[in-house]
């Protein structure tokens, strides 16, 4: 079962308000907690530029971001291993739990044509 476009932005939407408050709320280290929130700031972008339901300017095809995602994933990973070797083990596992989330996110999710554009 995937899940729809409207919902994968939500979902976008909100893993931007949790790379915000996660360096307070998981107390990350200096440098992996501005990582995070420059995340946040990267993935509100990307989020904005999408063609679906939830993009505000809707510029990158829903297809595009599909492969970013997955991408991306595998970039958390390394960034994970590159943050732990630098602030250890917290900064370590948060990324791997992130890369985890977003490449199943990944799997659930529809990158075909959106049918119902605003």
């Amino acid at each position: 079962m995937k899940i729809s476009t409207k919902l994968h932005g939500i979902i976008d939407y909100l893993v931007v308000l949790f790379l915000w408050s996660a360096p307070e709320v998981f107390q990350l280290p200096k440098i992996t907690g501005t990582f995070t929130f420059a995340l946040g700031g990267v993935h509100l972008l990307l989020t904005c530029f999408i063609q679906f339901e939830m993009g505000l300017i809707k510029l990158i095809p829903l297809k595009i971001h599909g492969i970013i995602e997955l991408a991306v994933t595998f970039i958390l990973v390394a960034l994970a291993f590159i943050l732990g070797d630098m602030e250890g083990e917290l900064a370590r596992n948060f990324y791997l739990c992130f890369a985890m989330a977003v490449f199943l996110t990944w799997l659930i999710s529809d990158y075909g044509r959106v049918k119902n554009r605003d």
